[in-house]
């Protein structure tokens, strides 16, 4: 088989089952690395883009985007990374390294020629991907590579805003819904220090989240529950992608405090504009990292021993994963293992 031919499993319409594809990649381009598959995490962005939901995909669809793999084949213009090195591929693809976000350090919010990696390009539901080589981020040694991968899309997600507000130990965080996202936002910010609010729809968790680092759990859906927590937060992380009681969250925040939105609601948000403006609070968001941000979170999760909780599967059974991922029941996030060969 040509070097240059990648198998896969893709969607070939919205919502259908994904099937076995080959494909031919071209060329390998002076400025990209490419890397064989050993595991890739399975995202609810993944399902968005399978099913066509933000209405930007490009079939066929070669999902997945939490990637872990060895280095081997490397462009001629590829930098600071060597071949059978293990890396990781995050959302994004490639940058055009050339506009002012790409200058200034911000790459993910690239203004230029921007792919993420699984729109319009193929992704890591395969046995080999690319990606441009400052996108492709070294693995800490202390990492397992079998959990390591949603720290690349879902860790980077919840960490960036960490940075963002300048979050120190002193402060105190709650984070909304306690799923994929949610889970490593906990373990990040107990390793950070932090005092942390976990609010869920399922008390029945309880004890498990305490076990990974919340301090105190919060019934989601309890109106005297959240009034009880007036003026706490200094951050407030939104996982979900429902519509919320805004208000209510607002009048969580502390003087100065943010709501910073990482899941997608599909309803406007209704702000009283009085909340915002009398305690300084904002409503803010954010995507995913820079190449900088990656490898700072790599190395602080290898530091502080910090892994993603998983369910395994064989690649081969994608779309039994899928179902799982949709049935609402995992704990917390799904990998799947390459199994081409």
């Amino acid at each position: 088989m040509s070097e240059n031919r990648i198998r896969s499993y893709a969607a070939l319409t919205a919502k259908s089952a994904l099937v076995p594809y080959e494909f031919d990649a071209g060329e390998l381009q002076p400025h990209q690395v490419e890397v064989k598959v050993e595991y890739c995490g399975l995202c609810h962005s993944d399902l968005s883009i399978i099913d066509n939901d933000w209405g930007v995909s490009q079939y066929p669809v070669v999902a997945g985007h939490e990637i872990i793999g060895k280095i081997i084949r490397l462009g001629s213009e590829a930098k600071g990374l060597k071949l059978g090195q293990r890396v990781g591929i995050g959302w994004t693809a490639e940058t055009c390294q050339a506009c002012d976000q790409c200058l200034a350090g911000q790459q993910v919010l690239c203004t230029g020629e921007h792919k993420a990696t699984i729109v319009g390009h193929a992704g890591g539901f395969a046995d080999k991907v690319r990606a441009g080589w400052q996108w492709v981020i070294p693995l800490p040694d202390d990492l397992a590579p079998e959990s390591a991968g949603p720290l690349l899309c879902g860790g980077i997600t919840v960490f960036d805003p960490l940075l963002k507000h300048q979050i120190q130990a002193i402060h105190h965080v709650g984070v909304i819904g306690i799923g994929g996202l949610g889970h490593m936002a906990i373990k990040l910010l107990k390793a950070w220090g932090c005092e942390i609010t976990a609010f869920t729809s399922n008390l029945d968790k309880t004890d498990e989240l305490k076990a990974m680092g919340a301090d105190h759990v919060v019934n989601s859906r309890d109106s005297a529950a959240l009034k009880a927590q007036k003026g706490k937060f200094d951050l407030l992380l939104s996982t979900v992608n429902v519509t919320l009681d805004w208000k209510s969250y607002l009048n969580t925040l502390a003087p100065n405090g943010s709501v910073h939105l990482l899941g997608i609601p599909l309803e406007p948000i209704a702000t009283p504009a009085n909340l915002l403006i009398s305690g300084a609070k904002s409503i803010t968001g954010s995507p995913t990292g820079s190449p900088a941000a990656l490898r700072t979170l790599l190395n602080f999760a290898a530091r502080k021993n910090i892994a993603p909780q998983i369910e395994l599967f064989p690649m081969s059974q994608i779309n039994d994963a899928i179902a799982r991922l949709h049935s609402g029941q995992v704990r917390y996030r799904v990998v799947l293992k390459a199994d081409f060969d």
